[in-house]
């Protein structure tokens, strides 16, 4: 991903705009060793919202969840990949919109699979899918799908200084 093509301050006190780096360079370090909750909330096939709080990492600028094939979510995002991630990072809390897409390849399966093997969480790929001996109840048996978050938009308010609250739109993303 790349920068945000454009940025709306939305902070009604005066506080400057928030830079994407801050909420960025949190989300490169603490994840996965830091114990943080995402909620994902999907669209169910009636219209009703879907949420459910997953972990969730950030590697090589991109999210990334898991789910078994039979959760609400999985189903939800088969169906229609609109979704938002909403988190409580240090300093900031982000809502994100975008679309999940389901992710099969072998090289992402690995490198994201390592990624979460580094934070403490045993997985390992199971052709297309990712497995380990436990995962959050949430999350359904194994084995798990993984899903790439596609960010649209984003918007933060920081809970430490410096204060602010921002829109960031990544308008150029396919």
């Amino acid at each position: 991903m790349s920068e945000p093509t454009s940025t709306r301050n939305l902070d009604q006190y005066g506080n400057a705009e928030l830079p994407w780096s801050r909420v960025r360079d949190v989300l490169v370090a603490d994840t996965p060793t830091t114990d943080l909750t995402f909620f994902v909330t999907t669209v169910r096939p009636d219209g009703r919202p879907h949420s459910a709080g997953v972990g969730a990492i950030w590697v090589d600028d991109t999210l990334y969840f898991v789910g078994g094939p039979a959760t609400r979510r999985s189903r939800n995002l088969a169906e229609n990949p609109v979704c938002t991630v909403s988190v409580r990072l240090r300093g900031v809390d982000v809502t994100m919109e975008g679309e999940a897409h389901r992710v099969t390849d072998a090289s992402t399966l690995d490198r994201v699979a390592a990624v979460f093997r580094d934070g403490g969480w045993p997985a390992t790929v199971d052709g297309d899918a990712l497995t380990a001996p436990y995962s959050a109840p949430s999350a359904g048996p194994a084995p798990w799908q993984l899903w790439r978050f596609d960010l649209r938009r984003a918007v933060g308010v920081a809970s430490a200084e410096p204060y602010g609250a921002t829109r960031w739109d990544f308008t150029d993303q396919a």
